[in-house]
């Protein structure tokens, strides 16, 4: 990895670990912290300042923090006050917006848009232009596919705001919109171009639109063509770049104490 050095611009009370590399044109403002080994390619911005640093004489900016051994692909958008975890990976042109919390080990695509106050558990995948509203909370081992919008507002224009939650394990896949306090419990499938709103149990598989419950995921006829096992719960089918990789879902469960 080759960067020239040009166009840098490094702000106050900035704390870089060891073997940081950071790309041509890139701007880190005040109180930004990143972890060792990290690579921040060209055109990013890290610590985007928030409204008062405009009308507000005496604003600091909050911390941001970028855990070790991240990789922030061109032209990323990290807002100030917020915090990622360890082995971030971004794509291209991804935002990033303030108080939003992410464990490790997550995956952001290209030009997501995550709109901050919001709650990202451990490995999470997001794909390329996924649209997450500002209140949301998604727990561990969620993948969302492109083109999916999790919405906050129930009367827009209001101010009431109403973030969608995810449940730990599930699978959203693409072009799906999340009503504003959706509910999606614990390894449930999302079918794609679906519209939910409302309460679901664990295990659901969630189709339509509107979206309805159409039978417990792991009844359904899914079949790996790998494993010739049901597809679902999924963690038994697939584990790369998982925990379990190489021991098997069932293994580290009984390791670690995690269930289903």
């Amino acid at each position: 990895m080759k960067f020239n050095n040009k166009n840098i611009t490094i702000g106050k009370n900035v704390k870089i670990g060891e073997n940081v590399k950071i790309g041509d044109n890139t701007t880190i403002y005040d109180n930004v912290t990143i972890g060792d080994n990290t690579i921040i390619c060209n055109d990013c911005v890290l610590g985007e300042p928030l409204y008062g640093y405009y009308k507000d004489e005496n604003y600091e900016n909050p911390e941001l923090i970028i855990g070790p051994n991240s990789l922030i692909r061109s032209h990323c958008i990290f807002y100030a006050g917020s915090s990622f975890g360890e082995n971030l990976q971004t794509g291209h042109r991804a935002t990033m917006r303030e108080h939003t919390v992410v464990g490790n080990n997550c995956s952001i695509g290209s030009y997501c848009d995550i709109q901050g106050e919001c709650t990202i558990g451990n490995y999470v995948r997001m794909h390329s232009y996924v649209n997450i509203g500002q209140g949301s909370e998604i727990e561990d081992f969620v993948f969302i596919s492109p083109y999916t919008v999790l919405t906050n507002d129930p009367t827009p224009p209001s101010e009431v705001l109403a973030g969608v939650k995810i449940g730990k394990y599930s699978q959203v896949t693409t072009s799906c919109v999340l009503l504003p306090g959706a509910v999606i419990g614990r390894n449930c499938l999302v079918s794609a171009h679906s519209t939910v709103g409302g309460t679901f149990d664990d295990f659901s598989l969630i189709s339509g639109s509107p979206a309805k419950r159409v039978c417990d995921v792991r009844k359904a006829p899914f079949f790996n063509e790998i494993t010739n096992k049901r597809q679902y719960p999924w963690q038994r089918n697939f584990e790369r770049n998982m925990p379990w990789a190489g021991i098997g879902f069932d293994q580290w469960c009984k390791e670690t104490g995690e269930d289903l």
